[in-house]
């Protein structure tokens, strides 16, 4: 398989090392130069994705902010040819879908819309692996749903990076699932973190800490697009949860066992409900 990735961040760099490690040629793309020759000295990249390359791939992989995704698609959609399965891996889906599934069909090219589910705070080609996505979910927004060939095409070009589970869905239902599970998740993090006791935490924190906080090491320019280009169902989640918190502050003021103990509950009940015991 002869396999494209256009930008060499941590993302990026890990399907590199994937591919490269199961054994199929690889092509890379990257706003910096100094990455890519460090990415081809280092023996992951059989060479540049130049135009001439693009049309002979089997599968793209477009590893960019969304506006910089869109940017990248729209001015290379004359290289493509018929070829390639042209699959972004941002964030949010709703923005870069609208944007290129129409551009792909103009050009006569597959585009498909992905979010692989995996990553870590760190970001960079250097915290790249091969082994990011074993194991991990990868969402896929096809621009049909009621092929199956196509869906097992997709799934057959991106089983070198190992993940574990696809889901299938639109661009729309995943940024409203992101919204809770990812998006909402670093928010209350990067929030919480905030208080002036976390400078003294040390000798006091165990597991619980190091959950909640794990995520508010994250890159904020990045998070921040995220959050807006998702802001709608992002603020509505944060509603709800503000307002739930409120009831808990509520409770505890009015000296309210019996709602706190309620409350919590709740809430155990609901997570044994969504996750089991």
């Amino acid at each position: 398989m002869k396999v494209g990735v256009v930008g060499l961040g941590l993302i990026g760099g890990s399907f590199v090392k994937a591919y490269h490690a199961a054994g199929h040629e690889v092509y890379g793309w990257n706003r910096s130069r100094s990455t890519l020759d460090y990415a081809m000295l280092s023996g992951d990249i059989d060479g540049e994705l130049t135009p001439d390359v693009m049309r002979d791939c089997d599968l793209i992989l477009v590893t960019l902010y969304a506006p910089a995704t869109i940017d990248w698609i729209r001015a290379n959609a004359d290289h493509f040819g018929q070829k390639p399965f042209v699959i972004d891996c941002c964030g949010t889906k709703r923005t870069v879908c609208q944007a290129c599934f129409p551009i792909a069909a103009e050009h006569g090219f597959m585009y498909v819309g992905g979010h692989p589910m995996a990553g870590t705070h760190f970001s960079g080609y250097k915290y790249s692996k091969a082994t990011m996505y074993n194991g991990a979910p990868m969402v896929i927004v096809p621009p049909v749903y009621d092929d199956i060939m196509l869906l097992e095409k997709i799934k057959q070009l991106l089983s070198p990076a190992g993940f574990g589970r696809y889901s299938i869905t639109s661009a729309e239902e995943h940024d409203r699932m992101i919204a809770f599970t990812s998006q909402m998740a670093h928010v209350v993090s990067n929030a919480f973190i905030k208080s002036p006791t976390a400078s003294s935490h040390k000798g006091f924190s165990a597991g619980s800490y190091k959950d909640l906080t794990r995520v508010a090491w994250l890159n904020a320019p990045m998070w921040a697009d995220l959050f807006l280009e998702n802001k709608d169902y992002l603020c509505s989640e944060l509603d709800i949860y503000i307002n739930n918190l409120i009831k808990y502050r509520d409770a505890m003021i009015a000296d309210d066992r019996e709602e706190l103990t309620r409350l919590l509950e709740e809430g155990k009940r609901r997570k044994e409900e969504v996750d089991g015991r």
